[in-house]
């Protein structure tokens, strides 16, 4: 087992102390937004002595990953995970397909863009479904409401942009007719401008403040997101969205294409080891809305929320309906100070195992590694079985 040393990722949104405090490490006041443990090419985690879990994985990757993950992902993991804090809202957002991602990365290298150029919008040629599993109460945006829910919101707000938006979707009740409406937020030549954008969160306060809102958690949502980007249309596309809540221990599966904007929470996130983002609004960061509306989905869905299954009597697993990846939730109750018999550790080949809470011990036929909070280890395909035993919970990382 390898220890992993975590990457920090110092974003605007993020909180000051909840991964600190997470890792049992000092604040320094500055915001944290997340703690990526895998190994991509941005930010790989590293390991004791110098080296990155990228290049141990390439010098030996039949032994690290395991022969059928090595052939079938090009010798590459195929997982990120990370830890997140949102303190305040992520961007409005989508992720591409696997093969647009491609084709975009191809282009963009064949254009001579450097991978740090902020004129780059793809980072590498890879899909990023994610999975995110609720740590706190986590609040979040995501997929498109029906075109008739949507209409039944906008309606009688009483503002220009919402009235011709209401009438757009009443006339064209498909996903047509929420692709048109969307448009209009996002596109350059549509967009609407900051006194617009204020005029609809103010009738959605005043409509909340009057106990008349047919939905008062995105009536919220509005007026929170408009708190921190002012006059952004982003804010108005809200409207459209399925607003999420999650409790700790409940989890969200966004597939590439579904518009989402993560709000307030603290969560592990695990996806397909991609660092592509196509951002609609709600951000300093670079808005590249004809990459958006060309690679998002319009078609209604409820949020997917996935329900863990239970693999043994310790240990639940969050299955995601993709091949890069899957994540489980291991809880021991062992007595303290009696060493009983180790639980064995449903799944095989490559894993990433972090710390929760508490304090647990990791075993496998070649040695074993004390786990708390905070702290992750790989663990590679060659080193078999693993099994724990200890008092406290852990998050394992692997690939189906």
């Amino acid at each position: 087992m390898l220890d992993l040393t975590g990457r920090r990722q110092r974003y605007l949104w993020g909180s000051s102390t909840a991964i600190p405090d997470f890792l049992g490490e000092a604040a320094d006041g500055k915001p944290w937004a997340e703690h990526w443990f895998g190994a991509h090419p941005l930010a790989p985690a590293t390991l004791p002595g110098g080296g990155t879990l990228e290049h141990a994985i390439a010098q030996d990757p039949a032994g690290m990953l395991g022969q059928d993950v090595a052939r079938a992902f090009g010798g590459h993991l195929p997982y990120l995970v990370k830890v997140i804090a949102a303190e305040r809202p992520l961007s409005l957002q989508v992720h591409p397909s696997r093969e647009h991602a491609a084709e975009s990365f191809a282009a963009e290298d064949a254009a001579g863009l450097p991978l740090d150029s902020p004129q780059r919008t793809y980072r590498d040629a890879n899909h990023k479904p994610e999975m995110l599993v609720a740590l706190t109460r986590f609040t979040a945006l995501c997929g498109f409401r029906t075109p008739r829910r949507a209409a039944a919101i906008l309606e009688g707000l009483g503002t220009d942009l919402t009235d011709r938006l209401h009438r757009l979707l009443v006339d064209n009740p498909t996903a047509h007719g929420m692709r048109a409406a969307f448009r209009i937020l996002v596109s350059a030549s549509m967009r609407p401008g900051p006194d617009a954008v204020d005029q609809v969160v103010a009738a959605c306060r005043a409509r909340a403040d009057a106990g008349a809102s047919p939905s008062l958690r995105i009536d919220r949502f509005v007026t929170l997101l408009a708190e921190h980007h002012p006059g952004d249309p982003g804010v108005v596309a809200a409207l459209l969205l399925n607003p999420v809540t999650l409790q700790p221990g409940e989890a969200m599966f966004v597939p590439a294409g579904a518009l989402h904007a993560y709000i307030h929470g603290v969560g592990i996130e695990i996806m397909a080891a991609s660092d592509n983002v196509l951002r609609a609004g709600l951000t300093p960061k670079k808005v590249d809305a004809d990459e958006v509306l060309q690679c998002v989905s319009v078609t209604a869905a409820p949020p997917l929320r996935v329900a863990p299954e239970r693999q043994n009597p310790t240990s639940i697993a969050y299955y995601a309906p993709v091949d890069d990846f899957e994540l489980a939730v291991t809880a021991l109750e062992d007595p303290p100070g009696v060493e009983t018999a180790p639980h064995p550790v449903p799944g095989s080949g490559p894993r990433i195992v972090l710390g929760l809470d508490g304090e647990t011990t990791l075993l496998t036929a070649t040695g074993s590694r004390t786990l708390p909070a905070g702290r992750a280890v790989f663990v590679p395909a060659s080193a078999g079985p693993l099994h724990a035993r200890g008092h406290g919970r852990f998050a394992q990382a692997s690939v189906p």
